[in-house]
């Protein structure tokens, strides 16, 4: 383990350069620019680090920076970091690079979750209720998708990915239904959410995200070594003594938790999880030890570059995260398609 990071040092290094990059300039940027040394300063001061006082920055520099930009960056860094390690997974155990973690319907559950709690009203009741309705939906769409295609223990990849088209669907047309019998006002706040934004993201998204989230990565990372035997076949699998469907089913569940909780607080951001995996294997290699690690850390890098400059391209407009991530996503995805068609 110790001589795959060695190998890879200088690319890690510069991963971690990029990040910090990224996340200084998401703190910095926007309506109102922070200089550095004020952001440095209102950090220091809220982490209570000593050196830093309240006479470093302004009220207005410490208003914005902890409460709007901090709280959409931190979200920024889990949502990106989780739809990247989920695609990476889903990708690893369905052979197939094309692979997203809306593959199993996560992505139509969240969305038909998400239309309930803003049709029935509970949406506005409390800021927790839209991404916990959209969580169960997640959870649920990926359970059934699972369970359709279970049979004696084992599951078919193939069967798998047709089942999650037809829940994915299903998911969709049940949302269009109840989209045409709301009013104005709620099609509206279901869109904002649907097409997928950070900017309104308070410490309450913070706080849901964070642990399901950063627990699930972990345990993905200390099951990576599965994974890699999962990846060499069935036949490869059961000579080692590897137990194929509990760990294909535990993975599948970690990967569907940690999609659905970034959909959840972020909105359906996509092409996160089908290109930055890929990525970061053209970089590492396929080495799952390696490759979720850098995963999280690429994708938490480029979705904060992504809104970062979604917030300062036609600044004071805002184009949301969500469609900075397919102007990027769709040319490289038709290019993976034609690169694909050729090989083959």
């Amino acid at each position: 383990m110790l001589t795959l990071y060695k190998r890879n040092q200088s690319k890690i290094l510069l991963l971690l350069a990029a990040f910090l990059l990224a996340t200084s300039l998401s703190l910095m940027l926007g309506q109102v620019e922070i200089p550095l040394a004020g952001t440095v300063a209102v950090l220091g001061y809220q982490l209570y680090l000593p050196g830093f006082g309240a006479d470093d920055f302004t009220l207005e520099q410490q208003s914005i920076l902890w409460q709007i930009r901090m709280p959409r960056t931190l979200i920024g860094i889990m949502a990106g970091a989780a739809l990247a390690v989920s695609g990476a997974v889903m990708q690893g155990i369905f052979g197939n690079y094309l692979a997203d973690p809306g593959i199993i319907g996560v992505s139509g559950g969240a969305a038909a979750g998400a239309v309930i709690a803003i049709a029935s009203g509970i949406g506005f009741l409390n800021l927790f209720y839209m991404p916990l309705f959209a969580f169960i939906g997640a959870v649920c769409a990926a359970g059934i998708t699972v369970s359709l295609v279970m049979r004696q223990g084992k599951i078919p990849v193939m069967p798998l990915l047709l089942a999650g088209v037809a829940v994915s669907i299903i998911s969709g047309a049940f949302t269009a239904g109840i989209l045409t019998y709301i009013n104005e006002q709620k099609v509206q706040q279901y869109l904002f959410w649907m097409i997928g934004s950070l900017d309104f993201r308070r410490w309450e998204h913070v706080y849901i995200a964070f642990w399901p989230i950063s627990l699930g990565i972990a345990l993905l990372i200390l099951l990576s070594r599965h994974l890699n035997i999962l990846v060499l076949g069935e036949t490869e699998a059961r000579a080692v003594g590897l137990a194929i469907v509990p760990y294909r089913l535990l993975l599948l569940l970690i990967a569907s938790l940690i999609a659905a909780t970034a959909v959840c607080v972020s909105g359906n951001i996509g092409f996160v999880g089908l290109v930055i995996p890929h990525i970061s294997r053209l970089l590492v290699g396929p080495d799952h030890r390696l490759l979720l690690p850098y995963s999280a850390l690429t994708g938490g890098t480029f979705l904060l570059l992504c809104d970062t400059l979604g917030r300062i391209l036609l600044c004071p407009l805002e184009i949301r995260v969500g469609i900075m991530t397919a102007v990027v996503g769709v040319p490289y995805f038709l290019y993976l398609l034609r690169t694909m068609h050729r090989s083959s």
